[in-house]
């Protein structure tokens, strides 16, 4: 990294607006209304089926880091759009049985979303603490980077 390009980067950035709440703390109280699944138990639901897996990564990550097999690929941007059957976005996955397991890279973007389809009444819902990354890490099956689907 060039030299003064290093050096806005420590810059503190001072801002005029005043925030009174932080991501960290909504994604702290989403986890606390949600049920957060352990990654070794997402892989055993994932084994037996019956669940439907929601990767709310952006395309990107998946086409970077891979997938997870027979996941639906919702983006984020979309997901309020694609569970709402009243909307003209709604996706017929989401009116099906069993239960909704969301993951994101790390499980953050997933708290919210798990605690955004829950909220609207979409149930049983449950995100995957630590998302993809715990996943992998934790041995899951995952399909290539260049594998689509």
């Amino acid at each position: 990294m060039p030299r003064g390009v290093a050096a806005a980067c420590r810059k503190v950035i001072r801002m005029t607006q005043q925030f009174t709440l932080h991501v960290d703390d909504m994604v702290a109280a989403a986890e606390r209304e949600i049920e957060n699944l352990p990654v070794a138990e997402a892989i055993r639901l994932h084994a037996a089926g019956g669940a439907t897996f929601v990767d709310i990564r952006d395309i990107r990550e998946l086409d970077r880091d891979g997938r997870v097999p027979g996941a639906f690929h919702c983006p984020r941007g979309m997901l309020e759009f694609w569970v709402d059957p009243k909307s003209k976005y709604f996706k017929p996955v989401f009116g099906g049985e069993g239960k909704f397991v969301f993951f994101c890279a790390a499980g953050s973007r997933s708290a919210l979303a798990t605690q955004t389809v829950q909220r609207m009444g979409l149930k049983p819902v449950a995100h995957i603490a630590g998302g993809f990354g715990a996943w992998k890490a934790a041995g899951g099956p995952i399909t290539s980077p260049d594998a689509k689907g």
